[in-house]
């Protein structure tokens, strides 16, 4: 896939995150500034605690922020009021977690074409889209079974289907691997790449798996709340043929 490297759909700029727990202020993120070009997927690696999920969850708009400026799509999201920027995420963003936040009494059709519902489509036209996007990540055959009746990979297939089934310019992927084994983890990446390559969506992925940065273009490394280095998909793939592990 071709990305567009003058075409960036994620600007931050200077971007400060604080945590008040009452006793002691965290800095969680110190200034940091990264661009993501449209159609690139990106992953965010580093230990516990450096900023990773804070910086993504401050991206994507999920939390706020103390200062700097973020611009999704052209779009200032920054001061962007919450009911705005809670339609602006369900129109621009779809969301891949390590716990795939699925709802048990749902089946997999259901849970996917449930953001579709909420937003207004009406339901045949929902579960029209459903079953498109449950096609897209193979698992239309399992449409009507229930999250238990499935496997961790299947149900992360489900939540894939359900974050593409906007067709959204971004998706954000916090850990979607974390939960799974090696075999399945790569099926999912396969899956991942597949759809980032079919569909020109920017993905930014946080992950602590090396083997998960590599598939991306672009590794972003983070300690203590800022962007300490960048590496390129040859330089991972170096790393990992050297041994190096899991940071």
């Amino acid at each position: 896939m071709t990305v567009s490297p003058n075409e960036t759909v994620i600007d931050a700029r200077d971007v400060v995150k604080t945590y008040d727990t009452g006793t002691v202020q965290v800095q969680a993120l110190r200034g940091v500034t990264l661009t993501v070009a449209r159609g690139e997927m990106v992953a965010i690696m580093g230990p516990s605690g450096c900023g990773k999920t804070t910086l993504l969850n401050c991206l994507s708009g999920l939390d706020e922020f103390d200062s700097g400026a973020v611009y999704i799509a052209g779009q200032d999201i920054t001061h962007m009021p919450d009911d705005r920027k809670t339609e602006f995420r369900a129109r621009e963003m779809g969301f891949v977690f390590q716990t795939y936040n699925l709802l048990p009494v749902l089946s997999a059709v259901e849970n996917v074409e449930l953001p579709l519902i909420v937003s207004g489509v009406r339901p045949k036209v929902a579960r029209e889209m459903a079953l498109e996007a449950l096609d897209r990540v193979h698992l239309r055959q399992w449409a009507n079974q229930r999250p238990a009746q499935l496997s961790g990979g299947q149900r992360q297939r489900v939540t894939i289907a359900r974050a593409l089934v906007n067709r959204p310019s971004i998706v954000w992927a916090d850990e979607p691997t974390g939960a799974l084994d090696s075999k399945t983890a790569n099926e999912i990446m396969d899956l991942i790449v597949e759809l980032n390559a079919a569909e020109r969506q920017t993905c930014v992925i946080v992950t602590h798996d090396p083997k998960v940065a590599a598939r991306c273009h672009r590794t972003i490394h983070m300690e203590d709340g800022v962007i300490v280095r960048q590496d390129s998909r040859e330089q991972m793939l170096a790393f990992i043929a050297s041994g190096g592990g899991a940071e």
